[in-house]
Protein backbone atom coordinates (compact mmCIF):
# COMPACT_ATOMS: atom_id res chain seq x y z
CA UNK A 1 0.00 0.00 0.00
CA UNK A 2 2.17 2.76 -1.17
CA UNK A 3 0.40 5.45 -2.74
CA UNK A 4 2.87 6.49 -5.40
CA UNK A 5 6.41 8.60 -4.92
CA UNK A 6 7.84 7.45 -1.27
CA UNK A 7 6.85 10.29 1.57
CA UNK A 8 5.02 13.58 0.98
CA UNK A 9 6.53 14.55 -2.01
CA UNK A 10 4.00 17.38 -3.22
CA UNK A 11 1.95 16.65 -0.77
CA UNK A 12 1.96 19.33 1.76
CA UNK A 13 -1.06 19.17 2.83
CA UNK A 14 -1.66 15.69 3.46
CA UNK A 15 1.74 15.93 5.25
CA UNK A 16 -0.51 18.78 7.28
CA UNK A 17 -3.74 16.34 7.75
CA UNK A 18 -1.70 13.38 9.03
CA UNK A 19 0.36 15.21 11.65
CA UNK A 20 -3.05 17.01 13.17
CA UNK A 21 -4.40 13.26 13.38
CA UNK A 22 -1.33 12.25 15.14
CA UNK A 23 -1.51 15.70 17.45
CA UNK A 24 -4.70 15.10 18.62
CA UNK A 25 -4.82 11.57 18.69
CA UNK A 26 -1.63 10.47 20.65
CA UNK A 27 -2.34 13.29 24.12
CA UNK A 28 -6.37 12.33 24.36
CA UNK A 29 -5.26 8.35 24.05
CA UNK A 30 -2.47 9.23 26.65
CA UNK A 31 -5.47 10.15 29.22
CA UNK A 32 -7.66 7.75 28.10
CA UNK A 33 -10.13 9.86 27.11
CA UNK A 34 -11.28 8.76 23.64
CA UNK A 35 -14.54 8.17 24.17
CA UNK A 36 -14.99 11.72 25.25
CA UNK A 37 -14.33 13.38 21.81
CA UNK A 38 -16.78 11.47 19.86
CA UNK A 39 -20.66 13.43 18.65
CA UNK A 40 -23.35 12.14 20.56
CA UNK A 41 -27.09 13.21 20.34
CA UNK A 42 -26.71 14.87 24.14
CA UNK A 43 -23.57 16.82 23.51
CA UNK A 44 -24.51 18.40 20.12
CA UNK A 45 -28.30 18.98 20.55
CA UNK A 46 -28.42 19.48 24.58
CA UNK A 47 -25.20 20.62 25.87
CA UNK A 48 -24.49 22.06 22.64
CA UNK A 49 -20.55 21.44 22.90
CA UNK A 50 -19.57 22.63 19.60
CA UNK A 51 -15.88 22.16 20.64
CA UNK A 52 -16.43 18.42 20.18
CA UNK A 53 -17.43 18.71 16.56
CA UNK A 54 -13.67 20.38 15.52
CA UNK A 55 -11.84 17.90 18.48
CA UNK A 56 -13.81 14.69 16.54
CA UNK A 57 -12.66 16.02 13.39
CA UNK A 58 -9.00 14.69 14.11
CA UNK A 59 -8.70 12.54 17.36
CA UNK A 60 -9.05 8.76 16.05
CA UNK A 61 -11.00 7.11 18.73
CA UNK A 62 -8.43 4.09 19.94
CA UNK A 63 -4.90 3.01 18.64
CA UNK A 64 -6.12 0.51 15.73
CA UNK A 65 -7.73 3.43 14.05
CA UNK A 66 -4.87 6.01 14.47
CA UNK A 67 -2.60 3.30 12.95
CA UNK A 68 -5.13 2.20 9.88
CA UNK A 69 -6.75 5.74 9.87
CA UNK A 70 -3.08 7.23 9.32
CA UNK A 71 -1.88 4.62 6.76
CA UNK A 72 -4.89 5.10 4.68
CA UNK A 73 -4.64 9.26 4.53
CA UNK A 74 -0.68 8.38 3.83
CA UNK A 75 -1.91 6.51 1.06
CA UNK A 76 -4.55 8.72 -0.29
CA UNK A 77 -1.92 11.71 -0.42
CA UNK A 78 -1.83 10.60 -4.42
CA UNK A 79 -5.03 12.20 -5.09
CA UNK A 80 -3.42 15.46 -4.10
CA UNK A 81 -0.32 15.09 -6.24
CA UNK A 82 -2.98 14.73 -9.08
CA UNK A 83 -5.34 17.39 -8.64
CA UNK A 84 -3.16 19.81 -6.57
CA UNK A 85 -2.45 21.18 -2.98
CA UNK A 86 -5.09 23.62 -4.18
CA UNK A 87 -7.86 21.48 -4.97
CA UNK A 88 -7.13 19.09 -2.64
CA UNK A 89 -7.57 21.68 -0.05
CA UNK A 90 -11.36 22.37 -0.93
CA UNK A 91 -11.94 18.37 -0.89
CA UNK A 92 -10.30 17.55 2.40
CA UNK A 93 -13.07 20.84 3.85
CA UNK A 94 -15.55 19.78 1.44
CA UNK A 95 -15.42 16.28 2.50
CA UNK A 96 -15.00 17.07 5.95
CA UNK A 97 -18.17 19.49 6.91
CA UNK A 98 -20.34 17.40 4.27
CA UNK A 99 -19.64 14.58 6.70
CA UNK A 100 -20.06 16.10 10.20
CA UNK A 101 -23.11 17.57 8.73
CA UNK A 102 -24.62 14.01 8.19
CA UNK A 103 -23.36 12.70 11.23
CA UNK A 104 -25.24 15.52 13.21
CA UNK A 105 -28.04 14.87 11.23
CA UNK A 106 -28.24 10.98 11.57
CA UNK A 107 -28.29 11.41 15.49
CA UNK A 108 -30.75 13.84 15.48
CA UNK A 109 -32.99 11.62 12.81
CA UNK A 110 -31.96 8.26 15.17
CA UNK A 111 -31.64 9.24 18.31
CA UNK A 112 -30.49 5.77 19.52
CA UNK A 113 -28.55 5.73 22.42
CA UNK A 114 -26.30 3.03 20.84
CA UNK A 115 -24.96 5.14 18.19
CA UNK A 116 -23.36 7.52 21.45
CA UNK A 117 -20.67 8.83 20.99
CA UNK A 118 -19.55 8.34 17.46
CA UNK A 119 -16.47 7.28 16.77
CA UNK A 120 -14.01 10.21 16.08
CA UNK A 121 -11.43 10.95 13.46
CA UNK A 122 -11.10 12.33 10.12
CA UNK A 123 -13.81 9.23 8.46
CA UNK A 124 -14.80 11.99 6.45
CA UNK A 125 -11.59 12.56 4.36
CA UNK A 126 -10.03 8.73 4.38
CA UNK A 127 -13.98 6.95 2.99
CA UNK A 128 -15.00 10.52 1.08
CA UNK A 129 -11.28 9.19 -1.01
CA UNK A 130 -12.44 5.92 -1.51
CA UNK A 131 -14.80 7.55 -4.21
CA UNK A 132 -11.89 8.78 -6.50
CA UNK A 133 -9.83 5.11 -5.35
CA UNK A 134 -12.89 2.97 -6.79
CA UNK A 135 -13.31 5.34 -10.30
CA UNK A 136 -9.65 7.30 -10.72
CA UNK A 137 -7.17 4.15 -9.90
CA UNK A 138 -6.45 1.53 -12.19
CA UNK A 139 -5.97 -2.27 -11.39
CA UNK A 140 -2.72 -3.50 -12.48
CA UNK A 141 -1.96 -6.53 -11.20
CA UNK A 142 -4.29 -9.44 -9.85
CA UNK A 143 -3.38 -12.71 -8.28
CA UNK A 144 -4.97 -15.90 -6.19
CA UNK A 145 -4.85 -16.51 -2.68
CA UNK A 146 -6.35 -19.16 -1.54
CA UNK A 147 -8.53 -19.29 -4.20
CA UNK A 148 -9.71 -15.79 -3.92
CA UNK A 149 -9.57 -13.60 -7.00
CA UNK A 150 -7.66 -10.73 -5.41
CA UNK A 151 -6.32 -7.50 -6.83
CA UNK A 152 -3.31 -4.69 -5.62
CA UNK A 153 -6.29 -2.32 -4.61
CA UNK A 154 -7.84 -5.23 -2.30
CA UNK A 155 -5.60 -4.70 0.49
CA UNK A 156 -6.61 -0.75 0.69
CA UNK A 157 -10.48 -2.23 0.47
CA UNK A 158 -9.80 -4.48 3.88
CA UNK A 159 -8.25 -2.18 5.71
CA UNK A 160 -10.91 0.31 4.88
CA UNK A 161 -13.46 -2.36 5.93
CA UNK A 162 -11.26 -2.72 9.15
CA UNK A 163 -11.42 0.96 9.85
CA UNK A 164 -15.32 0.91 8.90
CA UNK A 165 -16.09 -1.55 11.22
CA UNK A 166 -13.68 -0.93 14.26
CA UNK A 167 -15.95 0.01 16.52
CA UNK A 168 -19.06 -1.75 15.35
CA UNK A 169 -22.43 0.58 14.42
CA UNK A 170 -20.67 3.75 15.58
CA UNK A 171 -18.34 3.87 13.30
CA UNK A 172 -20.34 2.75 10.41
CA UNK A 173 -22.34 6.36 10.14
CA UNK A 174 -19.09 8.59 10.26
CA UNK A 175 -17.85 5.90 7.31
CA UNK A 176 -21.19 5.78 5.80
CA UNK A 177 -21.31 9.83 5.70
CA UNK A 178 -17.69 10.32 4.11
CA UNK A 179 -18.34 7.93 0.78
CA UNK A 180 -21.84 10.07 0.59
CA UNK A 181 -19.53 13.16 0.65
CA UNK A 182 -17.00 11.80 -1.45
CA UNK A 183 -20.23 11.09 -3.94
CA UNK A 184 -21.06 14.62 -3.80
CA UNK A 185 -17.79 16.25 -4.24
CA UNK A 186 -17.96 13.49 -7.65
CA UNK A 187 -21.17 15.23 -8.72
CA UNK A 188 -19.96 18.67 -8.49
CA UNK A 189 -22.54 20.05 -6.61
CA UNK A 190 -22.77 23.42 -6.40
CA UNK A 191 -19.37 23.21 -9.16
CA UNK A 192 -17.50 22.24 -5.76
CA UNK A 193 -14.69 20.91 -8.28
CA UNK A 194 -13.95 23.76 -9.86
CA UNK A 195 -13.06 26.04 -6.71
CA UNK A 196 -9.36 26.25 -5.32
CA UNK A 197 -7.77 27.65 -1.85
CA UNK A 198 -5.70 30.32 -2.92
CA UNK A 199 -2.07 29.73 -3.23
CA UNK A 200 -0.65 31.66 -0.29
CA UNK A 201 -2.55 29.26 1.82
CA UNK A 202 -1.65 26.20 0.95
CA UNK A 203 1.91 27.50 0.44
CA UNK A 204 2.34 27.84 4.18
CA UNK A 205 2.03 24.10 4.34
CA UNK A 206 4.95 23.98 1.74
CA UNK A 207 7.25 26.04 3.74
CA UNK A 208 7.13 23.77 7.04
CA UNK A 209 10.23 21.58 7.24
CA UNK A 210 9.76 18.04 8.08
CA UNK A 211 12.10 15.32 8.44
CA UNK A 212 9.86 13.13 6.57
CA UNK A 213 9.31 15.35 3.44
CA UNK A 214 11.96 14.49 1.16
CA UNK A 215 12.98 12.08 -1.24
CA UNK A 216 15.38 11.75 -4.10
CA UNK A 217 12.24 11.32 -6.79
CA UNK A 218 12.69 13.65 -9.71
CA UNK A 219 9.31 15.01 -11.55
CA UNK A 220 9.38 13.18 -14.52
CA UNK A 221 8.38 15.93 -17.70
CA UNK A 222 5.73 14.33 -19.65
CA UNK A 223 7.57 14.30 -23.10
CA UNK A 224 8.33 12.37 -26.23
CA UNK A 225 11.31 12.89 -26.88
CA UNK A 226 14.62 12.72 -24.57
CA UNK A 227 15.57 16.23 -25.49
CA UNK A 228 13.00 17.58 -23.13
CA UNK A 229 14.27 15.47 -19.87
CA UNK A 230 16.62 17.34 -17.76
CA UNK A 231 20.03 16.36 -17.46
CA UNK A 232 19.62 14.88 -14.09
CA UNK A 233 16.73 12.86 -15.08
CA UNK A 234 18.13 11.79 -18.19
CA UNK A 235 20.79 10.52 -16.53
CA UNK A 236 18.85 8.71 -13.97
CA UNK A 237 17.00 7.62 -17.17
CA UNK A 238 19.98 6.31 -18.63
CA UNK A 239 20.75 4.11 -14.99
CA UNK A 240 17.60 2.34 -14.90
CA UNK A 241 17.85 1.22 -17.88
CA UNK A 242 20.92 -0.67 -17.63
CA UNK A 243 19.96 -2.16 -14.23
CA UNK A 244 16.04 -3.19 -15.15
CA UNK A 245 14.29 -4.98 -17.49
CA UNK A 246 12.65 -3.18 -20.38
CA UNK A 247 8.84 -2.36 -19.59
CA UNK A 248 6.64 -5.08 -20.85
CA UNK A 249 4.06 -4.14 -23.85
CA UNK A 250 1.24 -4.75 -20.77
CA UNK A 251 2.18 -2.30 -18.50
CA UNK A 252 3.21 -0.10 -21.60
CA UNK A 253 -0.21 -0.73 -22.75
CA UNK A 254 -2.10 -0.11 -19.51
CA UNK A 255 -0.37 3.02 -18.99
CA UNK A 256 -1.76 4.12 -23.15
CA UNK A 257 -5.04 3.21 -22.31
CA UNK A 258 -5.09 5.45 -19.42
CA UNK A 259 -4.46 8.71 -22.19
CA UNK A 260 -1.00 8.70 -21.72
CA UNK A 261 1.51 8.81 -24.69
CA UNK A 262 3.85 5.83 -25.37
CA UNK A 263 7.09 7.21 -24.89
CA UNK A 264 6.07 9.28 -21.65
CA UNK A 265 4.90 5.83 -20.37
CA UNK A 266 8.30 3.97 -21.32
CA UNK A 267 10.02 6.56 -19.26
CA UNK A 268 7.87 6.41 -16.66
CA UNK A 269 8.00 2.29 -16.46
CA UNK A 270 11.76 2.59 -16.59
CA UNK A 271 11.99 5.22 -13.57
CA UNK A 272 9.93 3.13 -11.51
CA UNK A 273 11.50 -0.31 -12.69
CA UNK A 274 7.89 -1.58 -14.31
CA UNK A 275 5.80 -0.49 -11.39
CA UNK A 276 2.71 0.53 -13.61
CA UNK A 277 0.53 2.11 -10.47
CA UNK A 278 3.90 4.52 -9.17
CA UNK A 279 4.28 5.15 -12.84
CA UNK A 280 0.99 6.91 -13.59
CA UNK A 281 0.82 8.55 -10.30
CA UNK A 282 4.15 10.29 -11.64
CA UNK A 283 2.40 10.94 -15.16
CA UNK A 284 -0.83 11.99 -13.36
CA UNK A 285 1.41 14.64 -11.39
CA UNK A 286 3.40 15.62 -14.29
CA UNK A 287 0.10 16.45 -15.91
CA UNK A 288 -1.51 18.88 -12.84
CA UNK A 289 1.48 20.78 -13.13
Amino acid sequence: MSGGLPGFHNAPVSRAVVVAAALFSVPFGLRSRFLDLGLSHQNLYENLRIWRVIASLFAFSSSPELIFGVALLYYFRVFERQIGSNKYAVFIIFSMTVSVLLQILALGYLKDPSFNPLTSGPYGLIFASYVPFFFDIPISTKFRIFGLQLCDKSFVYLAGLQLLFSSGRRSVIPGLSGILAGLLYRLNIFGIRRLKVPEYATSLFSRLSWPFSNNSYQRLPIATTDENIPDLQARQMQGVHTTTPDPTESSIATLVSMGFDRASAIQALALTTNDVNLASNILLEAQST
